[in-house]
């Protein structure tokens, strides 16, 4: 059996696409989205799309969820509203710009700092001639429990 080595590691041993199947099929409606409405329009307009997108193959969805904040262990008044979570899992943000910024990259990643979500989509549909999407893996990736008891010990 031949395992192929990139720079000293080995192939299987290679940290897989998280959540590969799911995100591909919420790229693939985006795909079907802009292919249909093209480019240009609000993202409200294509919030609505993709609502309907979803629901037409099987994709899993809460649209504008509230996620609630917290500073030091305090709620906070203050909510992120990212525009879908699909399969409980997967944060998706959609913009309608003509560039993506680093702005728009910071906001997928403070959603994904503010929740247990290992893994947010960033999808533009102002772009000409194509769809821009970006795959951002949080961090902590599920382990903010673990983060925080390392934190505190530090203090101990």
């Amino acid at each position: 059996m031949l395992i192929r080595v990139i720079r000293g590691q080995k192939k299987k041993d290679m940290k897989k696409i998280i959540f590969e199947k799911e995100s591909y099929k919420i790229i693939g409606a985006c795909f079907e989205v802009y292919n249909q409405k093209g480019y240009g329009f609000t993202e409200p307009v294509y919030q609505e799309c993709l609502e309907i997108e979803f629901r037409l193959q099987n994709i899993s969805f809460i649209a504008q969820p509230k996620i609630q904040l917290e500073y030091k262990e305090k709620t906070l008044g203050q909510f992120f509203r990212p525009d879908f979570v699909c399969f409980d899992k997967i944060v998706v943000e959609i913009k309608s710009v003509s560039n993506l910024t680093d702005a728009h990259i910071s906001q997928a990643i403070n959603y994904l700092n503010a929740t247990d979500y290992a893994l947010a989509l960033l999808v533009n549909f102002g772009e000409y001639p194509k769809l821009i999407h970006k795959r951002i893996a949080g961090r902590r990736q599920n382990n903010i429990g673990n983060l925080r008891k390392e934190i505190s010990s530090w203090t101990e």
